[in-house]
């Protein structure tokens, strides 16, 4: 491990003890029929009345910092010494690796709410739109389901194009690329 992977594993760490500490917490109030509607991050050693915490919202923000952690730990490697590397080695990867980190955390700041009135008990819920999470949602209940449905397409999209771009073992090159690369060396060796 790297001094750049120490550090992002520190700052993983370090937003999971934040997260816990301020859990995600719903409002449940007897007005509206004891359904639940997000209000907000609060201490989570404090006496909260009405309150219980969010835990499948939670479970998404855990999963989101360890994927954005891994991530990071897959971009701050030090590059393998390979003979036959292409020049543009895994700068695709990357690419995805970093749109799938990004992804993540948008998909957490803007998640999917519905109003509390228009709550059923359906397979899947109704859906009002995306609203930004540290805004007023006193009236709106997260819709779990959705986001859930939301952050596995983006990991296994992500998952499937960080594969296409991978790069070329030793067994998947071409003759063409060994004997263009023993006349390079050749080359090299005359010099």
């Amino acid at each position: 491990m790297n001094n750049a992977q120490r550090i992002a594993l520190a700052f993983a760490v370090a937003n999971l003890a934040m997260l816990l500490l301020f859990p995600p917490y719903d409002y449940i109030s007897l007005d509206r029929g004891n359904i639940p509607t997000f209000d907000g991050f609060f201490f989570a050693f404090a006496s909260h009345q009405n309150r219980v915490v969010n835990a499948n919202f939670l479970a998404l923000e855990v999963l989101v910092i360890l994927i954005n952690a891994c991530i990071a730990m897959l971009l701050l490697r030090k590059p393998p010494l390979r003979q036959l590397k292409r020049p543009e080695g895994n700068r695709r990867q990357r690419a995805v690796l970093t749109l799938v980190g990004i992804n993540l955390v948008l998909i957490l700041l803007f998640p999917p709410f519905e109003f509390f009135s228009a709550i059923t008990k359906a397979a899947l819920p109704t859906f009002e739109g995306f609203y930004f999470l540290f805004g007023d949602n006193s009236q709106r209940q997260l819709v779990t389901p959705i986001l859930y449905i939301e952050v596995a397409l983006v990991i296994v999209n992500g998952a499937l194009l960080w594969l296409m771009f991978k790069d070329k073992g030793e067994a998947e090159v071409s003759a063409e690329q060994i004997r263009a690369l023993a006349q390079r060396v050749r080359t090299a060796q005359k010099k």
